[in-house]
């Protein structure tokens, strides 16, 4: 994938119905990139396709449970079908739970790491074979700097976003030679309503398009340089 120019290319990203994915998606489609998206909401899928289309850029959506393989196989097929192959991807979906380990169920701690890790191993299992097929291209995995710095009634959430962390740095080593580059980026607090908080008008926290701004920049960038790891916080947080 050659750099600065992304127009042409063919994407799929995770969750991209709303919050920080939403933006992803607005910031390829707006540079001509040709867009999948995948939610588990219908409703919420069609209207994000609906907004995304308003720019004239290509864009299609496909309701998809990224913490089941079967689906997640379906969607990489759907999108190399409709784009013709693939060129990026972008692991975006995942859900808050945030409790004490004590508190917190048997069943809310595997919602949680299916949707925020399973699904990582899923698509990039499914999709790695239509990178190269493509000729190789871009993953880059949302974290965040719960992968880093854990906190209490966090245990769950950092567990996933550490193990993110893991999987992709492992996994950049795995497929460089075969013209795929593989980064993450680890945002701090986002305005979005992620956890169950509503988004607020004015916050110090950083905006959904501050994260896809970064995405941007280091998909543009020079094949010869990876950004393999960036880490994103406020830059005056709450005191």
């Amino acid at each position: 994938m050659t750099s600065g120019n992304l127009s042409g290319r063919r994407a799929v990203v995770t969750g991209g119905s709303r919050g920080i994915g939403f933006r992803i998606a607005e910031a390829l489609v707006d540079r001509g990139v040709r867009t999948v998206i995948c939610g588990r909401s219908p409703a919420a899928l069609q209207q994000a396709v609906e907004l995304l289309a308003k720019s004239g850029g290509e864009i299609a959506g496909k309701v998809c449970d990224v913490g089941r393989s079967g689906p997640v196989k379906k969607l990489m097929r759907f999108a190399e079908e409709r784009l013709g192959g693939l060129d990026i991807l972008i692991n975006n979906a995942a859900v808050g739970i945030f409790r004490s380990v004590t508190e917190m169920s048997p069943r809310e701690w595997r919602t949680l790491m299916r949707t925020n890790l399973d699904s990582l191993f899923y698509c990039c299992h499914h999709a790695l074979p239509v990178l190269r097929r493509s000729g190789g291209g871009f993953i880059v995995n949302i974290g965040s700097l719960a992968g880093k710095s854990a906190f209490p009634e966090g245990a769950a959430y950092c567990a996933s976003k550490f193990g993110l962390k893991g999987f992709s740095e492992a996994l950049m080593q795995e497929v460089r030679y075969d013209d795929i580059r593989v980064a993450y980026i680890m945002p701090g607090s986002v305005n979005t309503g992620f956890g169950g908080h509503a988004p607020a008008e004015e916050s110090w926290k950083l905006s959904p398009r501050d994260v896809a701004d970064v995405v941007i920049d280091t998909l543009s960038r020079d094949p010869r340089c990876l950004t393999s790891c960036i880490e994103m916080r406020p830059s005056k947080p709450r005191k």
